[in-house]
């Protein structure tokens, strides 16, 4: 063990953890594993090649690690995306709640006879994934879809409950062990506080983006202002106590509901950083993971572990059953969210600090914090390759690429559509995409107005039950559309006498008219052609159901930088015939 400048500390990190994460890869295990390995290795339980003080001086780099993942799960939880999953989120996480913290609790109590009160703390860790494994995760495997989607958003919230749920069984317990007999309101605020003030740092912290990004445009200083939010995030939050990833976590939050500039912060940052981060944060975590713990935790940290993981899975299995999950998402949703680490620490610490509790029950706050810290080696082991086969098994790895129709996510799906007319159809249309993807009043009108503008030219069915209403729209970056499912089926006049039961509005920028040829004629091949897929469309009952269907046929598999396939002539002139 030396003493070394933390530049070589970081050099050898960020080497080590490269090549290691590479060779992960290679055995088919996922790169995090390989990076925590090479940590252990070169840490407190392997070689042990730097001194601990040279360690910690790379502590800024693990916080501005954290807090960049921070942002991205924030950034996942865009209120209107959110909306088609809103039944599976709020019965996961009521699910995570109760059957994960009564799990570990009962558990332990029956167990090890802890103290009930210190047991449902400890209850309450158990809650927490580690957000920052399973970005990492899901940005390696390159996975998008509904699983990751209600994954990540899942992550967020697991990770504010946590912090509420412990902050007030905190408070009850030093108040209880304080000598008060009685416990008032008060003590359930301190969990509030600390939100609240995470809350406003990452609102306020925002809306400085904003105001950075209406002024300046040119890409260097938007980055740079993305790396001060974050160092100004942290900052404030070691300052004045509250959690540092809360407030980046609300940082993202707030980029992706009110200013809608989500990319600003984290995709700039993860598109020229990404490697890099993630191989020193995992790398440096793995250099801080001991087991001198295990021998005080005993078999406890065992029950914890065992404990969490069986209630992991149920959870998330009852709770996608119980919302109509598909298949894809209910099977495996519990298995992606057994990582475990830096809020699961930071807790502990908290609880190691807390000079009334540790003061009252040193042995218990020692057992528990032995209890966590052994546990977060087993998840940080275990839990990355439970993940990355949850996502590999879902279908969604290798799917976050620029697709043909990458534009029709889960929350550009409308089912159990209604409309008299191809006019009503239209507008209702219009207004899910506006709200959907942020269109400016001109934009909106100029696109219903297109659209019916195209429609009394000639119909825009192009057979097989499908119709795609389109127009060029000046301002778009890029295609934007929405889907409709009806049923029943749609009046309107069909050129092979079908109803139709698939809408797709289409709004595209000039440069994109080969796109929409395309788009045409894939949906002729994979869904005009295939009875089978229209039949599982027209009865599809929400939009995550609708999303797999459209995943199953192919439509998501057509990449746009691959070069150009030979466009199938007889195909697109029967789509362009009524487009």
């Amino acid at each position: 063990m030396t003493e070394a400048d933390p530049f070589l500390v970081l050099a050898t990190v960020l080497v080590g953890g490269t090549l290691f994460g590479m060779g992960a890869k290679r055995l088919h295990l996922p790169a995090i594993t390989g990076q925590i390995v090479v940590g252990v290795l070169l840490g407190k339980m392997g070689l042990d090649l730097f001194s601990e003080a040279s360690i910690s001086a790379l502590h800024p780099v693990t916080e501005f690690a954290l807090g960049l993942m921070a942002v991205s799960v924030g950034a996942h939880l865009d209120l209107r995306r959110l909306r088609p999953m809103r039944r599976r989120l709020g019965l996961l996480l009521l699910f995570e709640v109760l059957l994960v913290t009564s799990s570990v609790t009962a558990a332990v109590v029956a167990f090890e006879d802890l103290d009930l009160g210190f047991a449902i703390l400890l209850g309450t860790i158990g809650v927490a994934t580690a957000p920052a494994t399973v970005v990492a995760l899901v940005k390696e495997t390159r996975s998008k879809g509904v699983l990751v989607n209600t994954l990540i958003a899942g992550v967020g919230l697991n990770n504010l409950a946590c912090i509420f749920l412990f902050e007030v069984v905190r408070s009850v317990l030093r108040s209880s062990v304080g000598g008060s007999a009685e416990v008032d309101l008060a003590v359930f605020t301190s969990a509030g506080i600390q939100i609240g003030e995470a809350a406003a740092a990452g609102a306020l912290t925002a809306v400085g983006m904003l105001l950075i990004a209406r002024f300046v445009k040119r890409a260097e200083i938007i980055t740079t202002a993305g790396f001060v939010a974050i160092l100004l995030c942290v900052g404030l939050a070691n300052h004045f106590g509250f959690s540092s990833m809360l407030a980046c976590l609300f940082l993202g939050l707030a980029q992706a509901n009110v200013t809608h500039s989500r990319d600003e912060v984290v995709d700039s940052f993860f598109h020229s950083f990404e490697p890099a981060i993630l191989a020193a944060f995992f790398t440096l975590a793995g250099m801080e993971l001991t087991l001198e713990h295990a021998a005080a935790a005993g078999v406890t940290a065992a029950i914890f572990f065992v404990a969490r993981l069986f209630a992991k899975l149920l959870a998330g299995s009852i709770a996608m059953r119980l919302a109509g999950a598909t298949h894809r998402i209910r099977d495996r949703l519990g298995l992606a969210m057994i990582p475990q680490a830096g809020v699961a620490v930071g807790l502990v610490v908290l609880l190691e600090e807390d000079p009334i509790l540790h003061g009252a029950a040193a042995d218990t706050v020692e057992m528990i914090v032995a209890v966590v810290l052994t546990a977060v080696v087993m998840n940080e082991v275990v839990g990355p390759i439970l993940t990355r086969l949850s996502l590999t098994k879902s279908g969604e790895a290798g799917q976050d690429h620029r697709q043909l129709m990458d534009f029709i996510r889960e929350e550009h799906i409308v089912t159990d559509f209604h409309a008299e007319t191809m006019e009503e159809a239209i507008g209702r249309l219009v207004r899910k995409l506006a709200v959907a993807q942020h269109l400016t009043k001109p934009m909106r009108t100029a696109l219903r107005e297109g659209c019916l503008a195209r429609e009394e030219i000639d119909t825009t069915c192009i057979g097989g039950g499908i119709a795609v209403p389109h127009t060029e729209l000046d301002g778009a970056k890029g295609m934007k559309g929405v889907m409709a499912i009806s049923r029943e089926g749609f009046d309107i006049p069909t050129p092979d006498g079908e109803p139709v039961h698939c809408i797709l509005l289409l709004g595209y920028p000039k440069e994109e008219e080969s796109r929409k040829d395309r788009v045409l004629t894939l949906l002729g091949r994979t869904i005009g052609r295939d009875a089978q897929v229209r039949h599982a469309l027209a009865n599809a009952r929400t939009p995550s159901d609708v999303h797999e269907v459209l995943l199953d046929a192919g439509v998501f598999e057509t990449m746009l930088e691959e070069p150009e396939e030979p466009v199938d002539e007889t195909l697109l002139q029967d789509a362009s015939a009524h487009a």
